[in-house]
């Protein structure tokens, strides 16, 4: 159950701290698969790729963020699985908190693997051929595990690349990674540090009521008798890089 797939992914955080969603929402149901990618600026800027699979989004790190030029591929450090309800999630992540920084959604869309193909039996296996109808990326994608990390058990890196098709784009392989927009919002990383804009427009729950411009932590714990949790009047920051 997703539930229990989201055991290490509720360990890791203080929801007392953080606006990221607990995981206990049911998302919109949907007949396709659909996946997101944040921008996130935490120690170091990456992008985290998530893939709706079994009632939650399988998930990697993107040091470098995709590239459109099949012949780069990008390291992907694969991390715990996320709520699909984390497909709406933008604003800042206290520092202090795991992944503090500020996430942006890049992208959404849904997503396929090939025709015939289980991705479950794929990603066991340790290679993921699948295709993005996303806002900003399109097209063929592979995921691979990297040869020393199978079966290892520990830190799970793979390598992300572009499938050679009409969707590459080896002369702007980065290209898309200077537009600076949320797909959901339309601001940039600055104004949702800020809390400043229009909240974003939901793509996974049943809901379509945009959440709040500034979904970030804003609780506190005060100290003392009378202790309780209390609005935070500093501005975010973002994580270190």
């Amino acid at each position: 159950m997703p539930g229990n797939k989201l055991a290490t992914y509720r360990a890791k955080r203080d929801f007392r701290q953080t606006a990221e969603p607990r995981g206990t929402l049911a998302a919109a149901k949907s007949k396709r698969l659909r996946f997101v990618i944040q921008k996130h600026a935490a120690r170091r800027l990456h992008y985290d790729l998530r893939l709706e699979l079994d009632g939650v989004f399988r998930s990697w790190a993107v040091t470098r963020g995709p590239s459109l030029d099949p012949a780069d591929k990008r390291l992907a450090v694969e991390v715990e699985d996320h709520p699909l309800e984390y497909g709406d999630f933008e604003g800042t992540i206290a520092q202090g908190q795991y992944g503090g920084g500020t996430v942006q959604l890049w992208d959404r869309g849904y997503w396929r693997p090939l025709p015939g193909t289980s991705p479950q039996a794929a990603l066991k296996a340790g290679q993921l051929k699948f295709e993005l109808e996303g806002q900003r990326l399109h097209g063929g994608w592979v995921l691979v595990r990297m040869r020393n990390d199978r079966g290892s058990g520990k830190r799970r890196n793979w390598l992300l690349f572009k499938q050679r098709d009409d969707a590459a784009d080896p002369a702007r392989p980065e290209g898309l990674l200077a537009e600076d927009r949320s797909v959901a919002s339309g601001r940039s990383m600055a104004q949702i540090a800020a809390g400043r804009g229009k909240g974003p427009k939901p793509f996974m729950r049943a809901s379509q009521t945009s959440a709040k411009p500034d979904a970030k932590p804003l609780l506190v714990a005060a100290s003392g008798p009378r202790s309780r949790c209390r609005r935070a009047n500093s501005k975010p920051r973002l994580a270190p890089a």
